[in-house]
């Protein structure tokens, strides 16, 4: 649907090419200083820019109306003088000339192009994966159908225990499902949290009532033309009236690197969130940016890199001098506990997690060290339940602190007595 055909008729100052959270801040970064420069939105989803954190939270679990996750109303975009083309994809982009190609042949002339194309999840390469009631989370559609699933009584197999499947595994027992949840690794989130941590998350979950198949794959999913069941590698056979995939997610690079722009994990930038194309941002899951502060290139699959990274890419088109150097951070909540999580911690580090507060009370903190000197740095934090922590996480992060590890872990030093 386009609500406007005007902006193809001269070069835009603004296009924005992405139907999510970093758009919808672009927008509001690029208004701070030019108020009257034409902006156009492309978006492949007939919907306006929405946040996708509600979709696994409180959306799904019925405590809030789908309707929240919209950013912006309409008007908001009227308001500012923008024109969009929702249900349009971008289908190529030639850099040079500044031109893009979107779903119905039209070609958008424009200044300066801001790349938020997000990612998509990985999908399971199995026979069966095509059946109905094998569901994803990614879009609003998605989250739409999964909550109709999750029912008193009703068999979930969740493949994956990475954050969308310990989510999703909360909000299905929250309903009254049974869930199953099939993980290779031998521990939830074990590439991010380490053995211990993730130990933590699988007591939570089974506290709840969730089966997990830890060391398991997926060999097949059966079913006429719905899901009844999940075998699994070890060949057993799980009972499913559905099956969700949390494998991870793929940053969508395509359009980039048809126009030839720089990618490596996402499209490379600098910290000002400019691409190696003159004209060319680019923000949220699909930015790989240069942290200054951590010293080496960083992307982030949280709202708060959508949230912040888009305003400063707006700022950035808009002729701000910026400089995109967040700790990067996250947030879950899962059954009765909320967490916070600052920091970086680059894989092949060998960093130690040392503990602070007990776990088994659903109360305490984890760090992320490495050693130096005579004590630790921290590289990341993480708090369960034990609120107004972050921001002393994140001085401790950026300033490259370096602490003693007996006073890290003892609850009754206050973080900010920590040098």
């Amino acid at each position: 649907m386009s609500t406007d055909t005007s902006a193809q008729q001269q070069r835009t100052a603004y296009l924005l090419v992405g139907g999510g959270l970093a758009v919808a801040k672009a927008i509001e970064g690029i208004r701070e200083s030019d108020r009257d420069g034409a902006v156009v939105v492309v978006a492949e989803e007939d919907r306006l820019p929405y946040e996708r954190p509600p979709l696994s939270k409180a959306v799904l679990k019925g405590e809030e109306p789908m309707d929240t996750v919209f950013t912006h109303d309409r008007d908001w975009y009227s308001e500012q003088g923008v024109h969009l083309r929702l249900g349009s994809p971008a289908t190529s982009l030639d850099a040079a000339k500044r031109e893009l190609t979107v779903g119905d042949g039209d070609v958008i002339a424009y200044d300066r192009l801001l790349l938020a194309t997000g990612s998509s999840p990985r999908t399971l390469q199995v026979p069966g994966a095509d059946l109905d009631g094998v569901l994803y989370l990614r879009q609003m559609q998605e989250s739409e159908a999964l909550k109709q699933r999750l029912t008193d009584g009703a068999r979930i197999v969740i493949v994956g225990a990475g954050w969308i499947g310990l989510e999703v595994a909360a909000a299905a027992r929250e309903a009254g499902s049974a869930v199953t949840i099939i993980e290779p690794q031998a521990a939830p989130l074990l590439g991010v949290m380490g053995e211990q941590v993730g130990g933590w998350f699988a007591d939570l979950h089974r506290s709840h009532g969730v089966e997990f198949r830890f060391g398991d794959g997926v060999e097949r999913i059966e079913g006429d033309s719905s899901v009844t069941g999940v075998v699994t590698t070890s060949g057993d056979t799980l009972a499913a009236d559905a099956v969700v995939v949390g494998v991870g997610i793929t940053p969508n690079t395509g359009l980039a690197e048809g126009a030839g722009i720089t990618t490596d994990n996402g499209i490379v930038t600098d910290p000002a969130l400019r691409t190696s194309a003159d004209g060319v941002w680019a923000a949220g899951d699909v930015a790989n940016w240069r942290s200054t502060t951590l010293d080496t290139n960083v992307r982030v699959e949280h709202w708060a890199n959508a949230n912040d990274g888009g305003l400063a890419a707006g700022r950035s088109m808009a002729g701000q001098d910026v400089t995109y150097d967040p700790i990067p951070f996250f947030f879950s909540d899962q059954y009765d506990i909320g967490l916070e999580y600052a920091g970086y911690v680059p894989r092949g580090s060998n960093a130690e997690v040392v503990l602070r507060g007990d776990p088994s009370g659903n109360e305490f903190m984890a760090f992320w060290v490495v050693p130096d000197g005579n004590g630790v740095r921290v590289l990341a934090g993480m708090h369960v339940n034990v609120w107004d922590t972050i921001d002393d996480v994140q001085r401790l992060v950026r300033d490259r602190t370096v602490v003693d590890r007996a006073r890290l872990s003892d609850p009754d030093v206050a973080l900010s007595d920590l040098a």
